[in-house]
């Protein structure tokens, strides 16, 4: 490693660990995947690719065949995304951590500008980047944010809680691991993490490329998957309002902001999934007797304004159910 890298980082190694869950991706997506950070303006020494077998039936043997110097491998026995994420925490040994989902892929000169700004930033504990599914539209000149606490950033910010699209510092994690077997993994870990960081970047460069496939699990909206969507959505809600209650003031009210726009969100996700006005009403009464409807009338957004005072009236909830049903947009 360059001296000069070296000192930009007080002394400590600047390394990357990728963290690459694989489960059942055709190998032409993750050879993509892992080429994409093979491209990246990285020295041997400062990447770590860990690449997660959760039980999957595809064999990725030949292509650790052509990378077996580069990856660190791992099988275990299917258990599910946020468990093969944690395998990878469990064994990253890098200054930051990147996931990176097998069927996606990084962009290689937005991705190394993320790279190039912690190596002249090296006090920033996180950075959020942009993503985008059609690379042809990316052309934008890149920006960052002044640097802020986690907390200052989700009290004045909407976020998104991808985890893909940030790069963080593996300390920050302590004791923090995705829950395991409930969709929505990310909502409930992202907002923790944020909260912790003591520096937080935001910046405009398109760095991550989510490919959008017919078969993942996102687009698999049979009537069961949103019965488990909904209801594992409503438990990260109830978590993550639990976790804020154990909080200073300050951070909880950080937290509990992220908790009312999660909550807009899963009722906005239940009139668009289920177009059902007995199910909506069920929610509805599920979150009043959790403290949390009627929604807060907090001035977050103009839309979280509108959207809570429509719910406030049952002739609000007909036109949302009219607007945003299934039904409607056939």
């Amino acid at each position: 490693m360059h001296t000069e890298q070296a000192a930009a980082q007080g002394g400590e190694t600047f390394k990357i660990s990728f963290i690459i869950p694989f489960y059942n991706v055709p190998l032409d997506m993750l050879q993509e995947c892992i080429a994409s950070v093979l491209r990246l303006s990285l020295m041997t020494e400062e990447r770590e690719i860990i690449l997660i077998d959760d039980g999957s039936t595809i064999d990725p043997q030949p292509l650790l065949n052509i990378h077996k110097e580069s990856i660190k491998y791992m099988r275990q026995e299917n258990q599910g995304l946020s468990a093969a994420r944690n395998a990878g925490l469990d064994i990253a040994t890098g200054t930051y951590i990147q996931f990176l989902d097998s069927d996606d892929y990084l962009l290689t000169d937005a991705y190394n500008v993320c790279i190039a700004y912690v190596r002249r930033n090296h006090d920033v504990d996180m950075l959020r980047f942009a993503f985008t599914s059609d690379e042809g539209k990316v052309h934008r000149k890149e920006s960052f944010t002044k640097p802020v606490t986690g907390q200052h950033y989700m009290l004045n910010n909407n976020i998104s809680a991808i985890c893909c699209i940030h790069l963080f510092k593996r300390e920050l994690l302590r004791e923090l691991r995705f829950h395991r077997r409930i969709l929505h993994e990310d909502e409930e870990f992202t907002p923790q993490l944020i909260l912790r960081a003591q520096s937080f970047v935001a910046t405009n460069a398109c760095a991550y490329y989510y490919r959008q496939r017919t078969d993942s699990i996102q687009n698999t909206e049979n009537k069961t998957h949103i019965t488990r969507r909904l209801n594992d959505m409503e438990k990260v809600i109830s978590i993550l309002q639990k976790k804020a209650m154990e909080l200073p003031a300050d951070k909880q009210q950080a937290l509990l902001r992220r908790v009312h726009q999660l909550t807009m969100d899963y009722i906005y996700n239940t009139i668009c999934l289920t177009g059902d006005r007995l199910t909506l009403e069920d929610s509805i009464q599920r979150l009043h007797n959790m403290e949390l409807f009627p929604l807060p009338n907090k001035h977050y957004t103009w839309k979280y304004s509108l959207f809570r005072w429509l719910l406030s009236y049952q002739m609000g909830r007909k036109i949302l159910l009219l607007m945003l049903s299934p039904s409607s947009a056939r």
